[in-house]
């Protein structure tokens, strides 16, 4: 628990690119082309949005890149112009759940107050042991709504809940699930991405297995489980 406390930057996990010598084509129809197949396969929890990453310091310029979330699972693509030649980028970053203190202190002030107000209307109305009963009901429909949103078919919820900056973290570390299928999920979210990139880079480029070169290489999937390694230029592959 402990653990979720301490302050983690978004960890890079894969990064691969392909440098195209002598080529050019248009960064917004690139990624344009990218979002469209994306939202074709109509893939869960997708969110997909333009960003800008200045270059060098505050005041250097800024390139922008394609940015495709799914949980804490984030892909940042970038084509752009390298002298004469063209390259493509992609990143998979991981981003860690944490909890922050006063996370818990607003948590744990807005749930005394949305316990409190309606438990001294009930103790008011129905006396002390039916307001205690009612209380003990709706906690334990509470924490089983919580530990149960998909399942329940609230997906939309459960990604709100992820997302939220203040009970987002506690959501994922004390009520959200593991499951297989959220596992699986993740995966073919993963594979999906890369596939359809991939696809889009021959597409733009007119070539066929265009090499793209991966030096950083995990099995994208799950922190502690699967560690990065690097990858020497003899070992250089094409990813799924």
């Amino acid at each position: 628990m402990f653990g979720f406390f301490k302050t983690k930057k978004a960890e890079v996990m894969e990064h691969w690119y392909a440098l195209v010598p002598g080529f050019n084509t248009s960064t917004k129809e690139f990624y344009a082309a990218v979002e469209a197949e994306l939202k074709a396969r109509e893939v869960p929890g997708l969110d997909i949005v333009r960003v800008d990453f200045a270059e060098g310091g505050v005041l250097s310029s800024k390139r922008e890149y394609l940015r495709m979330t799914c949980e804490r699972l984030m892909f940042d693509i970038c084509a752009a112009p390298f002298g004469t030649a063209y390259f493509f980028s992609c990143r998979f970053v991981q981003i860690p759940a944490t909890i922050k203190l006063w996370q818990l202190f607003v948590v744990c002030l807005v749930a005394c107050l949305a316990v409190a107000v309606p438990m001294i209307v009930a103790v008011k109305y129905l006396g002390v042991i039916a307001a205690a009963i009612l209380l003990f009901i709706c906690l334990a429909l509470v924490i089983y709504l919580l530990r149960n949103t998909v399942a329940l078919g609230l997906q939309d919820l459960d990604a709100y809940l992820i997302k939220d900056p203040t009970f987002g973290g506690i959501y994922e570390r004390f009520f959200r699930q593991e499951t297989y299928y959220r596992q699986d999920t993740r995966l073919m979210y993963c594979d999906t991405v890369n596939a359809v990139v991939k696809a889009k880079v021959e597409a733009a480029t007119g070539a066929k297995g265009i090499k793209l070169i991966r030096f950083n290489e995990s099995s994208p999937i799950l922190g502690e489980l699967y560690k990065p390694s690097l990858v020497t230029p003899s070992q250089n592959h094409v990813p799924a």
